[in-house]
């Protein structure tokens, strides 16, 4: 018998979630002789690779020791998409006087209802992820609890050894906090929290600019909490095109959230139910008294209670190290998803789970390397990106030729009243050879997989250009770049020569 694990609020579509992912009356199977595949972690990249390699006929087990699902389900994508979804309805709703809408920022709001309905969707969702389906649909055994390595070749769980020809290490990683002094004391939120929240709390800082960061201040800031994003670096999302980052500091400066760049954190304090936030900016001590806090900086992988001496698996603080081809120092032994890789997004756990399955179980040499992986920041707009950035280009002493288009220049963008964005594309210096591209709007993320697309294919940006595109739609963005690109081989010389063709047509 397994503890149903807290997950908070005590709601109906919560106790349904838990259900799925963790259930209360669940025990554990009698383990096989031996497995082909050992999976431990339930998140993204365990569940493609146990539920690949059952699929292709291996004898699966799969250890989970918290939530199926893992942070994508239950803290991170799904979660943070329905508030996203929420904050995008109530602005729309408010800011829509152009199309004829009154009312404005008179509409009511109720941050409990926006809230229920992402739970709901969540728990809707977890039957995907769920234990049950795992066992009865896919015929993997799933162990419920903490799984350990005893050996080279054996796992312990609840009790159980459980052997195996080769296993899958896709324990992830969770949010972790700067060392602020007096934070842990004042109580603070991460991704792993900030959804169980029941009230909007009026005043809220949100420390750290990236991705995250930015996403939940954009949120709560349009739900109506009064919100300070404080990042220690000059700029927002500073991995990202200067552009790009630029666009979305000036909406956020209009939205009316107060940007602290540049600071310093020098410590937090309790002052009967208030948090006072006190940094340093430009030299000038400073402070914000809040209701909540929420830290959205730093990742730790999930290293502990694994055994990994016991399997002679080497690991840094990093987390579990891998080759390219995601085996670890124990060649029976693999690794996917946020554990080992840098870039710690679903979509390439699932990326990896998959190139896991070939190698691990049927001597595959497919590299993580290369992968062509996409991210997208889902703000509004939303920032996309694939492939180099100019200053990846510089350092590695590629020329470049960098095309813009801005959205402004697009019909459905201007009707659509979304016109605050662009897309660029990086080429290869004197070809249409794609080798980064950014897209900044409202739906980037639907549209960056044109261009991710054509670098995993060795397509060039001329074959976007003969590829007909539906008019009117925000994605003729893509295809205009393409259309700049020729009007690029227009040279003097050959506009001269063509001329010259044309008029000798004439007679």
């Amino acid at each position: 018998m397994t503890l149903l694990p807290r997950i908070l609020p005590d709601t109906p579509e919560n106790r349904e979630l838990a259900a799925c992912v963790h259930p209360p009356d669940w025990v554990n199977p009698e383990p096989a002789a031996c497995y082909n595949l050992v999976v431990i972690g339930g998140g993204t990249a365990g569940l493609i690779a146990a539920a690949g390699a059952a699929g292709l006929g291996a004898k699966v087990a799969l250890i989970e020791r918290h939530l199926m699902g893992g942070d994508c389900l239950n803290v991170g994508c799904v979660p943070s998409k329905g508030v996203i979804r929420a904050s995008r309805a109530l602005h729309d709703a408010r800011n829509s006087a152009e199309f004829g809408v009154t009312g404005g920022s008179n509409l009511g709001f109720n941050f409990s209802t926006a809230m229920e309905r992402m739970r709901r969707l969540r728990a809707d969702i977890s039957h995907h992820d769920s234990a049950r389906r795992f066992r009865d649909d896919l015929g993997i055994d799933v162990f419920i609890g903490q799984g350990s390595f005893s050996s080279h070749d054996t796992v312990e769980v609840t009790g159980k050894t459980l052997r195996f020809k080769k296993a899958a290490v896709c324990t992830g990683a969770r949010a972790t906090a700067p060392l602020i002094p007096g934070l842990e004391e004042a109580g603070y939120l991460t991704n792993e929290t900030i959804f169980s929240l029941t009230d909007l709390p009026p005043r809220m800082a949100v420390i750290g600019g990236g991705p995250i960061g930015c996403e939940m201040a954009q949120v709560f800031s349009r739900f109506g909490s009064r919100v300070t994003l404080l990042e220690r670096d000059p700029h927002l999302l500073g991995r990202e095109d200067g552009d790009a980052a630029a666009t979305l500091h000036s909406l956020f400066v209009r939205e009316g959230i107060d940007l602290q760049l540049d600071a310093k954190i020098v410590g937090v304090e309790k002052s009967g139910s208030d948090k006072i936030l006190r940094f340093e900016r430009d030299g000038i001590q400073k402070s914000v008294t809040l209701d909540a806090i929420v830290v959205a900086v730093g990742r730790a992988p999930n290293l502990e209670g694994l055994g990994l001496e016991k399997a002679g698996i080497t690991f840094d603080r990093s987390g579990v190290l891998v080759s390219d081809h995601l085996q670890t120092s124990n060649p029976n032994v693999y690794a996917a998803g946020d554990i080992c890789f840098p870039f710690k997004f679903t979509h390439t756990a699932d990326a990896l789970a998959r190139i896991l399955i070939a190698n691990a179980l049927f001597m595959g040499r497919q590299k993580s390397s290369d992968l062509t992986i996409p991210w997208c920041t889902y703000t509004d707009p939303e920032i996309a990106h694939v492939g180099m950035y100019e200053g990846d280009a510089k350092s590695k002493g590629i020329a470049l030729t960098t095309l813009t288009v801005s959205l402004a220049d697009i019909d459905r963008a201007v009707l659509d009243g979304e016109t605050e964005g662009f897309a660029r594309v990086h080429l290869r210096a004197g070809t249409d050879r794609i080798l980064g591209a950014t897209i900044v709007a409202r739906h980037a993320g639907e549209m960056i997989s044109e261009f991710s697309l054509a670098i995993t294919n060795g397509l060039g940006l001329s074959a976007i250009g003969k590829t007909i595109h539906p008019y009117p739609t925000q994605s003729e963005v893509i295809k205009r770049l393409a259309d700049t690109y020729n009007r690029t081989r227009l040279t003097p010389l050959v506009k001269r020569l063509l001329s010259g063709w044309l008029k000798l047509q004439r007679g």
